[in-house]
């Protein structure tokens, strides 16, 4: 058998492989989201709902009884459940008698510019897509207006969020289609609802990579002009319609990632504490540093409002990681997150549903398992938004 014909037949496993799994992840959609295929978010206890308002669970209780704001669904042991329609709806209601603007829709005011955060890192398994998704769910749940852009051609933040990319984007829809070289469409017209208020999405697949095949054909032509401004001016389009825009960088440092780094005011880096992570994160910020200046000396302006590390995956009960941390923490003091992102069985179990662990029902784990988890991401995400609240001066 000639190298020629091993290499055909190659291709033709790959390629079956490649269409059998499809269609499976297709049939498991349709059968874990009938009759439609497209998810739709759980409902909330009544202690779960106070929790994200702020407020007391009797005071949420107080509203109800008065016939203020929406009725929750009311359950046979008299337990009151929210939807997350509600729970914008309860916002919007309570912000109108706060004591002071924001208390209740914390985003934007006037002068306030649009946060743009890079969720990054190139060593797979850094936990990038799992942190930049309830990140924007979050954020959406507690009241900012929130775009999520899958940039990452896996496209793993789409799936998440129940867009299928081999069924649901065969005519385009990614972020591609805005910052192509030739006829651009409006970013507008592939913003898609979610089943989540205040959070749109923006979904990926491997269409991304012909940006990075016609950049430097672009280049060559003079043709490009300042391509690493594209993602930049295709958000300022939509500027006024968001507070928080999370960016799913690409595992890698192409032209996308630059231009989501020229894009960012924000940027979150990865880290999952072990050592082959974090030699190999070292390799990561020496070749950003270098991109970073070649786009400075084209002109961009490349200061951000902040830069942090996040650590993922980390056990606290494990002795070389904790030495690790330790090690990062002394070198880059306060650029790493206080609150670490905790290995949960809860949140790659959740993952095998295509969900996130604010998706899940709390009754689908051990409650101390349950509440680990969720305690760790809300530190996590709550103190990114601190660093928001803070570049608006506030």
């Amino acid at each position: 058998m000639s190298r020629a014909d091993t290499q055909e037949d190659l291709n033709a496993v790959i390629r079956q492989h490649s269409e059998l799994l499809a269609a499976q992840l297709h049939s498991q959609r349709e059968s874990l989201f009938p009759p439609d295929a497209s998810k739709s978010m759980r409902k909330f206890t009544s202690g779960e709902a106070a929790a994200l308002l702020g407020v007391n669970d009797s005071y949420l209780r107080k509203l109800h009884l008065d016939g203020k704001g929406p009725s929750p669904e009311v359950s046979s042991g008299n337990r009151r459940h929210y939807s997350a329609e509600d729970i914008h709806n309860l916002r919007i209601l309570l912000e109108k008698t706060a004591r002071k603007p924001g208390d209740y829709l914390p985003g934007r005011r006037a002068g306030d510019h649009l946060q743009i955060i890079g969720v990054m890192n190139f060593k797979g398994g850094s936990g990038k897509t799992t942190s930049a998704a309830h990140l924007a769910q979050r954020l959406a749940l507690t009241g900012y207006r929130v775009l999520a852009i899958d940039l990452d051609p896996q496209a793993s933040l789409t799936a998440l969020h129940g867009v299928q990319p081999e069924f649901d984007l065969l005519d385009g829809g990614t972020l591609y289609d805005a910052i192509r070289y030739e006829d651009p469409v409006p970013i507008s017209n592939i913003i898609r609802r979610t089943y989540i208020p205040n959070l749109d999405l923006i979904p990926g697949n491997l269409e991304l990579m012909e940006f990075e095949h016609e950049t430097p054909r672009a280049l060559a032509q003079g043709n490009a002009g300042l391509f690493f401004f594209r993602v930049k001016e295709a958000l300022a389009q939509v500027d006024d319609q968001y507070d928080v825009v999370v960016i799913d960088c690409p595992p890698q440092l192409g032209f996308l990632t630059m231009s989501a780094l020229s894009a960012a005011t924000g940027v979150l880096v990865t880290i999952h504490p072990e050592m082959l992570d974090v030699m190999s994160m070292s390799q990561f910020l020496r070749m950003t540093a270098d991109l970073m200046d070649v786009i400075a000396d084209s002109g961009a302006d490349m200061s951000h409002d902040w830069m942090r590390y996040l650590l993922t995956r980390y056990e606290p009960t494990d002795a070389p990681q904790n030495r690790i941390v330790a090690f990062l923490r002394t070198m880059y003091g306060d650029k790493v997150l206080n609150a670490p992102m905790l290995k949960s069985t809860a949140i790659s179990d959740a993952g095998l549903t295509k969900q996130t662990l604010y998706e899940v029902e709390r009754s689908a784990f051990t409650r101390t398992t349950y509440d680990r988890a969720v305690e760790s991401l809300n530190a996590v995400n709550d103190e990114i938004a601190q660093l928001i609240q803070k570049t608006w001066g506030r």
